[in-house]
């Protein structure tokens, strides 16, 4: 086991990048499995996710190959199904992608309850919907269990715009016979994304980017190279540790029209940010100040599907509250155990009413002050971390593990910004 140790209040300065976006790149892993021919994949993240998805491809009979740090060669002309690994798959929340590939090309899958973060009830009943309109038969008792000849199109109206749930039924229907139009689909940036790479592989996808997709099926689907976006997410987190130390930061690759909605919020607390070309600049000694509704009245913040605020930045957001002057309403809609981590965030000093388990009322700024905390996931961690960063004395973190399932070596992106972190063993 290891453990972050943080000396916090250092000024940070310099510029980062940010790695590829963790929640294309699982879904891009899992849509390998579609043909037989080689695929690469670039900007991929070195992360535990990553690793937990490839060792499952590998099980499978697939071939992984690492080119680089971060670009991947997968060939799966050897898979087999159809059961997966059940230590693996309870391990990682994105195991359930594997089932829409699998069933589409294998005909057959039985997948484990996926693992995953314990923020709140993750329901799988969108992804099994899906699949029993494209044909498939399902038979649910320790694991699922998805049968399928070749299936076939439909109109899907999914109950909920579930990004894995449309990842899944995108991967499913670009082998089905026939057209598939799936309504209520997810739009996020990793959703486009994925649809992308499969175009490339020779699926044929209209309306990328709407919440209505129509997909005409294939025969098969071939190879291709893609590169995997930023992650909007780990730039959302630099702003904030940028925010929050007072620090000058110049974030590089970035894609603006990502970060409308974030940069949006991040300017209702006070954060000020430029962007010329693919090149975010974060200014220094900023006056954080919650700017509060017409008529003075406190102001909410919310997330929802995209291009709304999106759930994993709420934990940033609620730390980057506590250093702001003025009181906040934070609302987390999509998952009713987010918020429980800002117990931590009481215990380093912060001023922060725990409502119900979706809402808390932030009043700053309070001075934060260092101790021991546990990242319960991995946005929480991240959170945490960048409280300790702006906090008063030695932060511990433990349970760091959840921070490496999203964040490519943070202390080491962080050191080079000039932060006293350091990655020890705990004995």
């Amino acid at each position: 086991m290891e453990k972050f140790v943080i000396d916090g209040r250092r000024r940070l300065s310099g510029s980062v990048t940010p790695s590829g976006n963790k929640n294309e790149a699982l879904p891009t892993l899992a849509a390998t499995l579609l043909t037989k021919e080689p695929v690469i994949l670039r900007n991929v993240p070195r992360i535990r996710d990553v690793d937990v998805m490839c060792q499952v491809l590998t099980r499978q009979g697939a071939t992984v190959e690492w080119l680089s740090e971060n670009d991947v060669r997968i060939c799966n002309a050897d898979v087999e199904g159809p059961a997966l690994d059940p230590d693996l798959c309870r391990r990682i929340r994105a195991s359930i992608l594997f089932a829409g590939p699998m069933v589409a090309r294998l005909g057959h899958v039985i997948l484990p309850p996926p693992g995953g973060d314990v923020i709140g009830r993750r329901r799988v009943d969108t992804h099994l919907h899906a699949f029993q309109s494209l044909g498939a038969r399902i038979d649910i008792e320790r694991a699922y269990d998805v049968q399928a000849g070749r299936l076939v199109g439909t109109d899907i109206f999914l109950d909920e715009a579930s990004v894995t749930g449309t990842e899944n039924a995108i991967m499913a229907a670009s082998l089905a016979k026939g057209v598939t139009t799936i309504r209520n689909a997810a739009c996020e940036p990793h959703v486009c994304g994925l649809a992308r790479m499969l175009v490339k592989m020779g699926a044929k996808i209209d309306g990328i980017g709407t919440n209505t997709l129509v997909i005409t099926g294939v025969d098969e689907l071939g190879g291709c190279d893609h590169t995997i976006e930023s992650d909007y997410l780990e730039i959302g987190s630099f702003i904030g540790l940028a925010a929050v130390t007072k620090s000058p930061l110049t974030i590089e690759n970035v894609q603006p029209d990502n970060l409308r909605m974030i940069r949006m919020v991040f300017d209702r607390l006070g954060v000020q940010t430029d962007i010329t070309g693919d090149k975010l600049f974060v200014p220094e000694d900023q006056t954080l100040q919650i700017k509060p509704d017409y008529h003075g009245h406190v102001p909410k913040i919310d997330d929802a599907i995209w291009p709304a605020f999106p759930t994993d930045l709420m934990s940033i957001v609620i730390t980057v509250a506590t250093q702001c002057r003025g009181t906040v309403l934070f609302f987390e809609k999509m998952f009713e155990g987010r918020m429980f981590f800002t117990d931590h965030l009481q215990n380093m000093g912060a001023q922060i009413i725990l409502c119900d388990p979706h809402r808390v009322v932030v009043v700053g700024p309070q001075t934060l002050r260092g101790g021991r905390v546990e990242s319960p996931d991995v946005r929480a961690g991240m959170a945490l971390l960048i409280a300790g960063l702006c906090s008063v004395g030695k932060t511990e973190i433990y349970n760091i593990h959840q921070i490496d399932r999203g964040y490519q070596r943070i202390e080491e992106k962080l050191q080079r910004l000039g932060a006293a972190i350091t990655r020890e063993t705990v004995e």
